[in-house]
């Protein structure tokens, strides 16, 4: 039985916790210091996910097993390079399991990973998942992204399941912008919900922000094909429609007429399309990517909601 180390112990780490150990492996959870790993195992219960009690042989810790020789990172991208840093990493293949672009250098998260761990085995898991309903063990499918096929292998073994069902794709740039840029267009589409505007404008702006990110993962090295898997339109009709998205959320308080700052603050929880709006449309450069803009300019006060809609509904008309 292979040894699995999950590094964060949130929502999306504690579900991952449960399926790896619902896969027939033994698993360590890392909470990020020792006082929330005794909390969690003298509850047997993450404050992040209720309502899932914690089997007993899942491990709680808030240091690295030494036998451990998958390691799945599961923290937010602002907190992933401090996170890494944390430990000394002799083996193991590391799978980051976070979506978004670290604001701070515009990086993707295996990038982040890279300068940390160079020439370290790297993978991407993403797709349309609510760690809820991973942590239930409802029917759900993943995409494992990586160029080494024996890392997709590998993880697929380590976590696939009949009801948690991994895909393996050898574009990781594609498959971590999907799960970037989503989060940015989901803001918008949340704001178009927020405001008033129907479900006709939301259903346009998820499919041109489909055409988005498209172009944008072209840009960028990745490829059109992958944008229209579980990591692009799988994650982006998710989080475009689910409630329970942070991100579509907070696009719908800002439709409302709340703040930023008000809306965060009332939140616990990075918020990944805030950081990464701004720091997609300076990497793409001159790629067209107007909703992406147009949340960036909204997120920065540089425009209020009213002039961002209008500044989308006066392109000019054009064949598809």
């Amino acid at each position: 039985m292979n040894k699995l180390a999950v590094v964060g112990a949130g929502a999306w780490g504690t579900a991952l916790s449960l399926q790896a150990m619902r896969a027939g492996h033994r698993v360590a959870l890392i909470a990020r210091d020792a006082a929330k790993a005794s909390a969690i195992h003298a509850s047997r219960e993450s404050q992040r996910l209720p309502g899932h009690r914690l089997p007993d042989a899942l491990e709680l810790r808030h240091d690295l097993p030494s036998d451990a020789d998958l390691l799945l990172w599961v923290v937010p991208t602002q907190h992933l390079r401090s996170s890494l840093s944390r430990f000394q990493l002799s083996h193991g293949t590391i799978v980051v399991c976070a979506k978004g672009v670290e604001a701070t250098t515009g990086l993707l998260p295996l990038e982040v990973v890279n300068e940390v761990f160079p020439s370290r085995p790297l993978a991407i898991l993403t797709g349309p998942n609510f760690a809820h309903e991973v942590a239930k063990g409802l029917p759900a499918a993943a995409v494992v992204a990586s160029t080494d096929t024996g890392v997709r292998e590998h993880v697929r073994a380590m976590l696939g399941t009949s009801t948690f069902r991994l895909y393996g794709n050898d574009d990781p740039i594609g498959a971590q912008l999907g799960g970037a840029a989503k989060n940015v267009i989901a803001i918008a589409a949340g704001a178009v919900i927020g405001a008033g505007l129907g479900e006709n404008a939301r259903a346009a702006l998820v499919t041109r922000g489909l055409s988005e990110l498209r172009r944008l993962a072209i840009a960028l090295g990745g490829r059109a094909e992958t944008v229209m898997g579980l990591s692009g339109l799988g994650d982006l009709l998710l989080t475009c429609t689910g409630p329970s998205s942070r991100n579509f959320s907070l696009g719908h308080a800002l439709g409302r007429g709340e703040t930023l700052a008000t809306i965060l603050g009332s939140r616990s929880e990075v918020t990944e399309g805030v950081y990464a709006a701004a720091a997609l449309v300076a990497r793409a450069g001159e790629t067209e990517l107007p909703i992406c803009r147009a949340v960036a300019d909204l997120l920065a006060e540089k425009k209020t909601l009213d002039q961002a809609i209008t500044q989308l509904l006066s392109r000019p008309q054009r064949d598809e």
